[in-house]
């Protein structure tokens, strides 16, 4: 069982009332699972032709061996996609981290570059690197803030904003800003052990279902028993390219109040978004699994029949057309969310054969939304349509309505927020569908 011991909301007025509350605001929850067996190394076949199953370690376990001879008969590889298919949990980067430390060696001789090649027969040797700290410096970014009072934040995060910092996003996030914002300190934390490394990826609209304990520590603290992430207040997360209202606890029974509500879904939450082409029926319940794509690290896959995995996790969406454009070409769609996996609207929408537009991961390319545009607008906006989506760099996601119960009062609190401009840009060729746009749309959505 969980212990939290309720505190007033964080002063401003001495550090010393940051050490006592810190622990409080910082608190994040995260998947608690039991450790699975290291392997430290793995060079026995299953057959002739069959390479040896890949390792199975703990996330986050520095100093983890590989030793393993490349099976005879695979094609040329990098050698860090190599590595990383053969060991679980670690990622991509943590893997070429590892190479240019000089912890990879192939046939005796060490390899520092990612890009190496690898051929059957080969002998490669691999030590995972340790994860090095991560510092939040507070930074005055300037914040949306659609509400406050002493216990919660409701801010309108703008797209291409990281929530939280991760290797190679320590700066520019909002966990920065609401440093600053909240007048706390730097911040140094490590890692604590986890199932995956997802998180270096820095982009992720998950919330975390399984609630555990974590300590956090301030600079100028010895590190060595500090195990936790970086993650002041933050109960949910949205992708880096998805804008939209997200709500930050200031205090340790705001979190967990929050963070139950996540876990039971009763937060209310409705999302909008472009579409490449419109899903027919124009409305729906879409419950598929979703697991990580075996063959791209950062994408998720909406897995089904006998295609799912026992990686797979339940996953419900539910959608409604709100408008289409040109004549099918493209469509406003609304989102209900009734569980809240990675990128979940992004596989499903791609599993119904609608990608988000400019999503390029989930084949919301450019290219295909030209193809479908173009024929049904006037030859004489095709310049215009070429440029504005030129000029798109994410996916058309935006987190329009957040309501929850408030962890004090008990009141329900709920709040939209229109997208950006980058939608209303995407949106010229409505008026090229038999009817008008309706001007109401919006407010149609948040009820």
């Amino acid at each position: 069982m969980l212990r939290r011991t309720p505190v007033p909301a964080i002063s401003s007025s001495s550090y010393s009332c940051f050490s006592s509350s810190l622990n409080l605001l910082l608190r994040s929850p995260t998947r608690c699972r039991v450790p699975r067996r290291a392997l430290c190394c793995c060079n026995q076949s299953t057959g002739p032709e069959s390479p040896p199953p890949p390792v199975v370690i703990r996330a986050n376990h520095a100093g983890l061996r590989l030793e393993e001879k490349v099976e005879v008969g695979l094609q040329k590889t990098r050698i860090d996609s190599w590595i990383s298919s053969r060991i679980r949990g670690v990622s991509r980067a943590r893997i070429q981290s590892s190479i240019k430390s000089g912890l990879v060696s192939v046939n005796g001789r060490t390899v520092n570059k990612a890009s190496h090649v690898v051929k059957g027969g080969d002998m490669v040797y691999c030590m995972v690197s340790k994860l090095q700290p991560l510092r939040a410096e507070p930074e005055d970014i300037p914040l949306d803030i659609v509400y406050e009072d002493e216990h919660v934040l409701v801010v309108n995060k703008p797209a291409h904003m990281v929530v939280h910092p991760a290797p190679g996003n320590l700066n520019g996030t909002l966990v920065n800003a609401i440093l600053h914002h909240c007048r706390l300190p730097t911040m140094a934390c490590v890692k604590s052990n986890q199932a995956s490394e997802a998180d270096e990826y820095s982009d992720s609209d998950s919330e975390i279902e399984d609630l555990c304990t974590e300590q956090y520590t301030a600079e100028g603290i010895d590190l060595e028993n500090c195990d936790a992430l970086i993650r002041p207040g933050i109960v949910h997360r949205l992708d880096k390219g998805t804008s939209g209202l997200l709500v930050v606890a200031k205090d340790d029974h705001s979190h967990s109040h929050l963070a139950e509500q996540f876990k039971q879904h009763t937060i209310h939450r409705v999302y909008i978004s472009l579409t490449s082409g419109i899903p027919n029926p124009s409305s729906g319940r879409i419950e598929v699994p979703i697991a990580r794509d075996s063959n791209n690290r950062i994408r998720m896959a909406a897995v089904s029949g006998l295609n799912n995995s026992r990686h797979a996790r339940y996953a419900a969406s539910r959608y409604k057309v709100i408008e289409d454009f040109a004549r099918g070409g493209a469509a406003m769609v609304q989102w209900r969310l009734e569980t809240g996996r990675t990128h979940q609207i992004r596989a499903h929408a791609k599993y119904l054969g609608i990608p988000l537009l400019g999503d390029e991961v989930y084949g919301g390319t450019k290219s295909m939304a030209l193809s479908l545009l173009r024929p049904r607008i006037p030859s004489s906006l095709h310049g215009h349509l070429t440029n504005i989506l030129s000029k798109l760099e994410r996916p058309c996601l935006h987190a329009f309505s957040l309501g929850f119960k408030h962890p004090h009062t008990g009141e329900f609190l709920r709040f939209s927020c229109p997208p950006p401009e980058d939608f209303s840009e995407l949106q010229f060729f409505k008026y090229y569908n038999k009817g008008e746009h309706n001007a109401q749309h919006f407010e149609t959505i948040s009820s």
